[in-house]
């Protein structure tokens, strides 16, 4: 009786706990949202938690023992607990416990988990505890949290007695091993802050970046906090202050996500960005509260970066006594080299003579052998900067060192990623100021403006390096001979300057980047070019890939923008590293051809002369003589090949290569069966990505189903040509890539052949399958449009589709051309981030230009049609 009544007490008491908790959690959100101040929450809940534990080890008699003792270690153990961290905790004695103790210790465990409480717990004995901790460094660092809860309070310091020794990771040791573990954890985030969706706890930048300067703090100094790190001296009282202040903006984004969140999780997700952002009192029109919130988030962890940097390089002269030994060589009347840093020689050297920031880079861009600055000179310049009374741009001799940094050979490595990051950037150009941290809501910007702009300078660095011939074969032949090549780095800092602000950035930056150039003492048609590159700097890849570059009336149109070789080459190096610098998965061997034929295309243009345009039977003649030869030599019957030839229409050998045309007719002619169709796939890449060709009686929405069966292998349709013979056969171009961005593989081109070929010979009416929308598309809304776009003839229209980029989408518009009587001659597929922008050249029933009424049904039937399936995707997900 005695028993069951017990057990029904201590039923009653979890329940009881339960409620405590859940009560405890929602008065701490409820505080939150009404903006208590965070630190007081984030401790207040160790502080419960203590509480909770202390009650349930007398609960459980473990109070009585005197062999025993329960320890908070990590981010516990600091007195730090967000709703869903983590609960480290362990229990220690000098022996191994007795089993009976044993049990009652699992109970205790037991009760945690049976509260719900996400508990990390270990047992161990002191003698366990020092020999697991020296050789797992991540144990080591944890015990040097360590912090008593209850039970034998002598254990306790007998631990710290442990951990504190010298024996125990030496302070040398574990400085530079916790400094490795920072470096492998920044690789991991590719050494940026600036991803779109970070990690509160360990990206570079974030709250393990504190911890990082706390742990070597601790070990060395003894400091148990930051508070106590400025009373040793290595942190000024602004220094403290200011990492505080970005410590408590980084628990709020935490604290704004765990009280979203079910399950543990420190990454700023899409999905979460939203409500974090108006938990935290962002608000603003559409995504506007979004790109605030995650602003002020990049915002912090550049700073948190630059402090972590600057007190690692002061502790690593205290612990190590790197460069405090080392050589000194004067470089000039203001600075010197220390070892591999560069050195201010005067404590005030900036903040009295303000121009000289600029010396310093400029120092750096001429000597190979300086890695960084002095941490003493790295503090100088974040005082100096923060009490600057004007921009630096103001100052004359400011821009004259600036201009010789944009000349000056070494500089886009040396000295520009090095000058955003120390905020001189921001500090030279008020521009500049204002995208430091501008995020883009959207899968395609992977970093924030600032990042991306620098970033794109490395890019354009890398085209000085003969190994990047390969990748950027234009580029490394251009760059390297153009003369004046600060044109190309100022139109590159300034080429996205104008993002966040309202109105066409590329207008506000061509008219700031003219100012900045006059200002700066060049010409006028200097600063006209680099203005216009600024202005168009989005024009050759938009005519690249969204564009028939095939047309001679689309090159010369884009010539006549263009206006001249120098402009074009200028050009092309900056679209080039713009691409490359946006997203890394962006550049692949596909775009970089068709970048390559749009730019040999205008350049042929341009030295022929506007005025003389392509001579299209020319062209047409050339191909045939040369097709005919290549078949000759393979023994293939010329009159076979003509009188093929003579099926087809002129547009064909127009727009197809010698090489395409020899292919597809030698297989044409050895077919044997016309009724059946003829699918090919190029062994070998073309034009960077793989040819998939389709020969076949024309049927009812044939190019829906290539298309289908291509999504559904999870191949890419980049471009197509869509074409009919004279006696009503269809000679169709797919070019796909793989969802890497790389041609087919080998292994699977039979595979695609058998499948297109089946599904061709299917009679049943087509059903495209909906598949799911990838989850990271739910997040995301894009306005689904359909504008006809001005063609100066009638041949055909030319319609741009944008809408969500789900799954299946171009079988959907192939199929709703083939039930309006539509006939598709082209697609350019173009996919920007979450977003498909999409070119189909077209022509009505009339196999002309579309009519009113043609173009009003076909609007409207789109609309419909993807605006019904996108809710029905998204919905799913």
């Amino acid at each position: 009786m005695s028993s069951r009544s017990s057990s029904s007490a201590q039923s009653q008491s979890i329940d009881d706990l339960k409620l405590q908790l859940s009560d405890f959690s929602a008065r701490q959100k409820e505080l939150f949202v009404k903006r208590h101040p965070v630190s007081e929450l984030v401790f207040g809940r160790a502080k419960f938690i203590d509480t909770v534990l202390q009650n349930l080890w007398s609960q459980y008699d473990l109070s009585q023992q005197t062999n025993i003792s329960l320890i908070a270690v990590g981010g516990y153990g600091r007195g730090e607990l967000h709703p869903l961290s983590d609960i480290d905790i362990l229990i220690i004695s000098p022996e191994t416990l007795e089993q009976k103790t044993a049990d009652v210790v699992g109970q205790f465990i037991t009760t945690l988990w049976d509260l719900h409480l996400s508990v990390g717990h270990a047992v161990r004995t002191l003698h366990e505890c020092s020999t697991i901790g020296k050789d797992d460094l991540t144990v080591a660092t944890s015990l040097q949290e360590a912090r008593f809860i209850t039970g034998c309070e002598d254990l306790f310091l007998q631990l710290k007695g442990i951990v504190h020794s010298d024996l125990f990771w030496p302070s040398e040791t574990f400085y530079q091993a916790k400094l490795d573990e920072q470096r492998q954890r920044h690789a991991r985030y590719n050494d940026t802050a600036y991803n779109l969706e970070p990690d509160i706890k360990s990206t570079p930048g974030g709250l393990r970046d504190i911890h990082t300067l706390s742990w070597i703090a601790r070990r060395h100094f003894g400091a148990t906090s930051l508070l106590e790190m400025s009373r040793y001296g290595f942190l000024t009282d602004a220094e403290y202050r200011e990492l505080v202040e970005c410590q408590e903006f980084l628990w709020r984004v935490r604290f704004a996500l765990h009280i979203e969140l079910r399950r543990y999780d420190n990454r700023l997700t899409f999905q979460h960005q939203p409500s974090i952002a108006h938990y935290l009192g962002f608000e603003g029109e559409g995504n506007k509260g979004v790109e605030m919130m995650m602003k002020a988030f990049y915002r912090t962890v550049r700073r948190v970066a630059e402090l972590n940097k600057m007190l690692l390089k002061i502790f690593d002269q205290a612990i190590l006594n790197n460069d405090i030994q080392a050589d000194i060589e004067p470089l000039n009347d203001d600075f010197q080299r220390r070892g591999h840093l560069i050195e201010a020689k005067m404590p005030a050297l900036f903040q009295s003579r303000p121009e000289t920031i600029l010396d310093m880079f400029l120092h750096i861009a001429n000597d190979s052998t300086i890695e960084g600055v002095a941490p003493s000179t790295m503090r100088q310049l974040r005082t100096a900067r923060r009490r600057l009374n004007k921009f630096l741009h103001t100052i004359p001799k400011a821009r004259q060192t600036f201009l010789e940094l944009c000349r000056h050979p070494n500089a886009l490595h040396k000295s520009f990623r090095l000058m955003h990051r120390l905020g001189v950037l921001s500090a030279y150009l008020p521009q500049w100021s204002q995208i430091v941290g501008q995020m883009q809501f959207d899968l395609f910007h992977v970093y924030t403006v600032d990042e991306h702009s620098v970033r794109l300078l490395n890019h354009i660095n890398m085209f000085n390096d003969p190994n990047n011939r390969d990748k950027h074969p234009i580029c490394c032949e251009l760059f390297p001979r153009i003369q004046k090549k600060e044109l190309l780095i100022i139109a590159a800092i300034f080429h996205d300057i104008g993002k966040g602000r309202k109105g066409d950035h590329s207008i506000i930056g061509e008219g700031e980047a003219y100012e900045f150039c006059i200002e700066h003492g060049l010409s006028k048609p200097e600063a006209n070019l680099v203005g216009w590159l600024v202005r168009y700097h989005l024009l050759m890849s938009v005519t690249a890939q969204r564009r028939d570059i095939h047309d001679p009336e689309v090159i010369t149109e884009f010539a006549r923008q263009v206006r001249d070789e120098e402009r074009l080459e200028y050009l092309v190096c900056l679209t080039v590293a713009d691409i490359c610098a946006t997203n890394p998965a962006l550049w692949n061997s596909w775009k970089r051809t068709l970048l390559a034929e749009l730019f040999y295309s205008t350049q042929r243009a341009l030295r022929r002369g506007l005025e003389n345009p392509v001579d299209i039977r020319e062209r047409i003649r050339h191909n045939q003589q040369m097709a005919i030869a290549i078949l000759r030599k393979e023994g293939i019957n010329s009159y076979d090949v003509e009188r093929l030839w003579q099926r087809f229409k002129a547009d064909y050998f127009f727009r197809h290569t010698h090489q395409q045309i020899a292919w597809h007719s030698r297989h044409i002619v050895n077919h044997q069966d016309n009724t059946a169709p003829l699918v090919l796939v190029s062994k070998n890449a073309t034009r960077g990505g793989t040819e998939v060709f389709v020969y076949s009686k024309d049927q009812q929405a044939l190019f829906a189903r290539v298309v289908a069966e291509l999504n559904r292998r999870n191949l890419n349709v980049h471009d197509a040509q869509v074409m009919t013979s004279k006696d009503g056969f269809i000679l169709d171009t797919f070019m796909v890539l793989d969802n890497k961005g790389k041609a087919l593989e080998a292994n699977r081109q039979q595979t695609i052949v058998k499948n297109i070929t089946k599904a061709l010979a299917d009679s049943k009416p087509l059903k495209i399958k909906a598949r799911r929308a990838p989850k990271n598309l739910q997040h995301f809304k894009v306005k689904t449009r359909a504008e006809f776009l001005p063609t100066k003839h009638q041949k055909h229209s030319l319609l741009e589709f944008i809408a969500l980029d789900t799954p299946g989408l171009l079988a959907k518009i192939g199929a709703t051309f083939s039930e309006l009587g539509i006939h598709l001659h082209a697609a350019k597929i173009t996919t920007i981030g979450e977003r498909a922008e999409d070119l189909f050249i077209i022509t009505g029933e009339e196999k002309g230009k579309l009519s009113e009424l043609e173009e009003t049904r076909l609007k409207e039937a789109l609309l419909k049609q993807f605006t019904k399936v996108d809710n029905k995707l998204l919905s799913k997900t």
